[in-house]
């Protein structure tokens, strides 16, 4: 599956409609982006069932500061709408393939259910 690109006007329907998306924010003047640019959509053909997205920071400033982007390429992993990976920098081909893997492999019941005992934990710390 090709890339598919991101912007505001369609960022939360493809997050919302796709069991997993990575997100890749990049720009056209970023060396370190155009490296990981062949990387990530090799990681679309070779993984046809996530959906791989790219966001140019430049033409989308808006949605690149709603995320608080401050450093590209920023790669970020979605799988059912919750936000597990962010983190700038351009993976080699194995650690993406891998990173790959262990979001797919998530349980995500397992997830849900410690991201509920930490939101119970604060509430139970602020009173």
């Amino acid at each position: 599956m090709a890339t598919v690109t991101l912007g505001r006007d369609n960022f939360e329907e493809i997050v919302n409609s796709s069991e997993i998306v990575f997100v890749d924010f990049w720009a056209a003047w970023c060396g370190p982006c155009r490296m990981f640019a062949p990387v990530f959509e090799a990681a679309s053909e070779q993984h046809p069932d996530v959906v791989f997205a790219k966001v140019d920071t430049e033409a989308e400033q808006e949605l690149a500061a709603s995320f608080r982007i401050m450093s590209i390429p920023m790669l970020m992993a979605f799988r059912e709408q919750m936000l597990l990976y962010a983190q700038p920098g351009a993976l080699p081909p194995a650690a993406f393939d891998e990173l790959i893997g262990k979001i797919k492999d998530l349980d995500m019941d397992e997830v849900r259910r410690q991201v509920a005992d930490q939101e119970q934990k604060t509430v139970s710390a602020r009173a």
